[in-house]
């Protein structure tokens, strides 16, 4: 199988494993950061927002939004490791070893189709289901349902709000992600390029990886959800957002939801590279199959 064809499939097949095993924890998140001070707030934390969405929706309400995060991971993960892989093939030296700066480069670059070509949209209809739950009367019945209202109502701007902060988290995320993935892939092959560490160990870097990504970036995250949320229309822009957070809720309210994103986070890009690497070695194996099958032939 060519090489771009099998970074898209099992990028989207490890992104589809990983909604499935993590979404709940990406509820709890976005849930703490819509909560404001006030007459308005609803949680205490984490462990007060699983107990009362279980209590009124039953544990299938922490799925909430699953569906538009795993139409939209697929196509969002296949992009992010297909775009990778595109700008690492350009990259790479002779050794076909990619460098810590170009890693961040590849990363970046992969940051920016991924979130401009699916990142965007996926996020604000899954943010706005997510707080359309809040509602004392919920208006959207689904996903397609709340698209349709919300290009009826806000046109392609209502799909793509949030997206100067969305292109600024997925870059940052991939920035530092990818390069800290290949950094530790390089240490361990040594001298030799066909080394692979085993999937134990992916999974340790990838959790690495994860967890640094949201000590950087949890208020860049928490800035994009309320400028996709139901009330988002009330922030005049970016700066306007991070200015009325800080006023009136303090500089700890672009923190809010670090807990459940740091879990989240940390396990999906643990499951992501290790399934990723999984996946791709079944293609290798059923390629090697059918080429012998072929030639038997």
């Amino acid at each position: 199988m060519d090489k771009s064809l099998k970074s898209v499939l099992c990028g989207g097949l490890a992104g589809a494993t990983d909604v499935v095993l993590t979404f709940p924890t990406d509820y709890v998140k976005t849930q703490l950061q819509l909560d404001e001070k006030g007459d308005r707030k609803k949680y205490t934390g984490v462990f007060d927002c699983i107990k009362k969405t279980s209590k009124q929706y039953g544990v299938s309400g922490l799925y909430r939004g699953m569906s538009t995060l795993l139409y939209g991971s697929i196509p969002k993960t296949a992009v992010c490791f297909g775009s990778f892989e595109f700008f690492k093939a350009q990259l790479v030296d002779e050794g076909n070893t990619l460098s810590t700066f170009n890693s961040f480069v590849s990363g970046f670059g992969a940051g920016v189709v991924e979130s401009v070509i699916v990142t965007t949209p996926m996020e604000t209809m899954k943010v706005k289901l997510i707080n359309d739950r809040r509602s004392e009367k919920p208006k959207f019945r689904g996903m397609f349902h709340a698209a349709r209202i919300i290009l009826q109502t806000e046109g392609f701007r209502g799909i793509y709000m949030g997206l100067t902060p969305t292109l600024m988290r997925q870059c940052s995320n991939h920035a530092i992600r990818f390069p800290i993935m290949e950094t530790f892939k390089n240490y361990y092959r040594g001298d030799d390029p066909t080394r692979k560490p085993p999937k134990w160990m992916t999974a340790v870097f990838g959790c690495l990886a994860g967890a640094s990504a949201v000590i950087a970036n949890t208020p860049i995250d928490t800035l994009k959800t309320r400028m996709q949320g139901l009330e988002a229309a009330k922030y005049k822009s970016t700066w306007d957002c991070v200015q009325k957070i800080y006023q009136n809720e303090g500089k700890l309210a672009f923190y809010k939801g670090m807990v459940p994103r740091f879990i989240r986070l940390s396990l999906q890009a643990g499951v992501i590279f290790t399934v990723y690497d999984v996946y791709s070695e079944a293609i290798d194996k059923l390629d090697d199959k059918l080429k012998g099958n072929t030639i038997n032939s």
